[in-house]
């Protein structure tokens, strides 16, 4: 057996960012979980745009996130650079791989131990006094190499979904534009692209949705859709909770059924947006959305979640939020929107354009998953 602190040394270089200006800088935000590069866009920012101290690192380390460490943040820099003190620098000794040293802290095992040494309730951190003593089998440099050869197979395979994944969501917001003649008219105007489309309030196009009787459904047991329940990226229902209906928050009271659109009023342009999927029929939702029902003598119910997407309905919508910690709209706000509306024939189309789009994204976005896991078991396997 070995340890961390046998495999890597810490580095701790103070730099004045001013002493490097054009360097890369990374904070914890440019670091993705589980992730053992950067990925794609996130190159960092220039060190001229910082004003504290940083650490300094060079090509080869592995930075890894002390700060809330159950993130699993941990990647192998590839140039010199810059990082926040919230990273800690870790640079592997002679005959240790820095690939297989990246691979190693984000064993399911490390990520435990480096959770157990955490101290703060409101900023837990781990050190490096803490993950230095962790255990592991002792591996020749030849073995660490066939390890990480592995493991960035796989790697490899993940950032090129994950590419495709950001190049579909990137796909999908142009086209929402482009279908609504945005790109020609300007992201500011309700004017129809075309003569056989009209402008209406939202609120026009969908019916009224309930509230739940506690007196009466209190014993139920339900799924609750919170705002936290919204996956962004892929702008879907993703982890709901599950409460007896008495017990769940007071927030638990809107009711919502197959095919109705949740809109977050809450920080509005965050696009908190999903529609309802079966599997989530009658079920609860928080008070902070407008749930958007359509009404389907008047619309097809997937042309409400797209017409919501917007550039100009969620910048619309989030020019009227008011309050200062907790931002936010009404109901009112959002339903009195104007929304352009091309006949039932043109939604279809405009449903199906869209719809492929996020096919293709749902479709890597489960393969991405897949291969995590495969990741995660060939670690597993390996570190046994």
């Amino acid at each position: 057996m070995t340890t961390i602190g046998e495999l890597c040394d810490h580095i701790r270089i103070h730099v004045k960012p001013s002493e490097r200006p054009n360097d890369i800088c990374l904070s914890l935000a440019h670091i993705l979980p589980g992730r053992l590069t950067l990925l794609g866009a996130e190159t960092g920012s220039r060190a001229a745009e910082s004003r504290s101290a940083k650490y300094a690192f060079r090509a080869g380390d592995v930075l890894y996130g002390k700060l809330r460490p159950y993130l699993d943040k941990a990647i192998l820099a590839m140039t010199d650079g810059l990082c926040t003190t919230e990273l800690l620098v870790l640079r592997p000794k002679r005959q240790v791989s820095s690939r297989y040293l990246a691979c190693v802290l984000h064993t399911s095992s490390f990520v435990q131990h480096a959770v157990s040494g955490t101290t703060g309730a409101q900023h837990p951190r781990t050190s490096w006094d803490h993950i230095r003593r962790f255990r592991l089998p002792a591996f020749d440099y030849g073995e660490q190499e066939q390890i990480a050869n592995s493991v960035w197979t796989i790697e490899t395979a993940i950032t090129a979904n994950l590419a495709v994944v950001e190049q579909g969501r990137r796909l999908a917001v142009s086209a929402i534009d482009a279908l609504f003649g945005e790109a020609s008219y300007g992201v500011n105007s309700t004017r129809p692209v075309s003569p056989s489309w009209s402008v209406t309030p939202l609120g026009d196009l969908c019916v009224r949705s309930g509230m739940v009787n506690i007196a009466e459904e209190g014993d139920r047991i339900v799924e609750y859709v919170d705002v936290s329940s919204i996956c962004r990226r892929l702008l879907r229902i993703s982890s709901p909770s599950r409460y007896r209906l008495r017990d769940a928050p007071s927030r638990a009271r809107k009711r919502i059924r197959t095919g109705d659109v949740v809109f977050a009023t809450v920080r509005p342009t965050l696009m908190r947006i999903a529609v309802v999927p079966p599997s989530l029929d009658d079920q609860v939702c928080s008070t902070a959305f407008c749930v958007l029902r359509p009404n389907r003598r008047l619309v097809e119910p997937r042309f409400i979640y797209y017409v919501v997407q917007r550039r100009q309905f969620v910048r619309s919508v989030g020019s009227l939020e008011t309050g200062a910690s907790y931002p936010a709209v009404t109901d009112r706000v959002i339903l009195t929107q104007p929304v352009p509306v091309p006949p039932l024939d043109v939604q279809r189309k405009i449903i199906d354009i869209m719809d492929t789009i996020w096919n293709t994204i749902d479709l890597h976005t489960k393969k991405t998953r897949l291969l995590e896991e495969l990741r995660r078991r060939v670690l597993l396997d390996t570190m046994a």
